[in-house]
């Protein structure tokens, strides 16, 4: 078992066998083959996992994130430390990851405007081109890009087949939901639906950055695991061909807060794996989180949409 258990949780064993038990004989159906997507050809640079981490400050991922960092040692991946946009709150700081937008120009300006994204974002544009998207992911990602309105765990939970933004959703409302459970979902939407691009959104490390403060065992032991998880899912997707963005929404004080302009509270991570990234260590200067939506449809080979930065701080190849 980990060292530590935050009161309430039971975290689960290192897998010493290497294949997270959630992996194992699942009855999940065969994944679609390509030739039976309809989507344009030609279009797609390569398939795309963004894992966001919500409320990860970039000291405490970096101190825990130790397959991630031989990665970046090994230069088979980059990273770069980002400066987040305020308010570093989660609601807006999704609009901004997506759409590339500040929030006074998206206008979602706080955690209780419930609006859907009135803006082109990473999911609408995959959706354009016929591409297929997913996401295992928090409510207030299904009220932006999913199914318009309150969040009811009853009816939309389950949004497979979906006729929003988001092609095929798992969406979870508590958010102590376990991160074993959410990395499950994405297993069961990446191997059965194919996306070309998944999101997978992990809220513990917020929960337990709420609950007992950033500078908690319980925060940094919900980091470890995540990250513990995500080293054991990272060599598989790549062998499959998929690139891989870790990165975070904001981050979070000593208090339990974020919302404001502190270095606890909007510094965060990026980490990138994909030929069509320059490997390095790229976090001397830090760059702005406004980088992320187009970052999403470069590797996608989609155009970014009008409003988006066109020249980025991330050093991509020529691929």
């Amino acid at each position: 078992m980990y060292g530590f258990d935050p009161p309430g949780r039971q975290f689960p064993a290192v897998w010493g066998s290497g294949i997270p038990p959630w992996l194992a004989g699942r009855p999940f159906p065969a994944p679609l083959l390509p030739e039976e997507k309809e989507r344009e050809k030609g279009v797609i640079l390569g398939k795309t996992i963004l894992v966001l981490l919500d409320a990860c400050r970039f000291d405490t991922g970096t101190e825990n994130a130790g397959y991630l960092e031989h990665l970046i040692d090994s230069e088979k991946g980059a990273k770069y430390r980002v400066r987040g946009e305020l308010p570093s709150m989660s609601r807006p700081m999704y609009e901004t990851s997506f759409t590339g937008l500040p929030s006074s120009i998206h206008g979602i300006t706080g955690n209780q405007i419930y609006r859907p994204s009135r803006f082109p974002n990473v999911f609408s544009l995959c959706r354009e081109k016929g591409l297929v998207t997913a996401a295992a992911a928090y409510q207030w990602i299904s009220e932006l890009y999913s199914r318009p309105g309150r969040f009811d765990p009853m009816r939309d939970r389950y949004q497979l087949q979906g006729e929003g933004d988001i092609c095929h959703g798992i969406f979870y409302y508590e958010d102590q939901y376990p991160d074993s459970h959410l990395l499950g979902d994405g297993e069961f939407l990446r191997e059965r639906y194919q996306p070309d691009f998944l999101l997978l959104h992990s809220m513990n490390i917020d929960y337990w950055g709420h609950q007992k403060g950033s500078d908690s065992p319980e925060y940094a032991q919900a980091v470890a695991l995540v990250m513990e998880q995500i080293a054991q899912l990272l060599p598989r997707w790549q062998e499959e061909g998929w690139q891989v963005v870790v990165t975070a929404d904001h981050g979070m004080n000593r208090f339990g807060i974020h919302g404001g302009p502190t270095e606890e509270q909007r510094t965060i991570p990026l980490y990138i794996f994909s030929d069509a990234a320059v490997p390095g260590r790229f976090q001397e200067d830090e760059i702005s989180q406004l980088n992320l939506a187009p970052l999403l449809c470069r590797l996608l080979g989609l155009p970014p949409a009008p409003g988006m930065r066109e020249e980025l701080e991330v050093k991509l190849t020529d691929l």
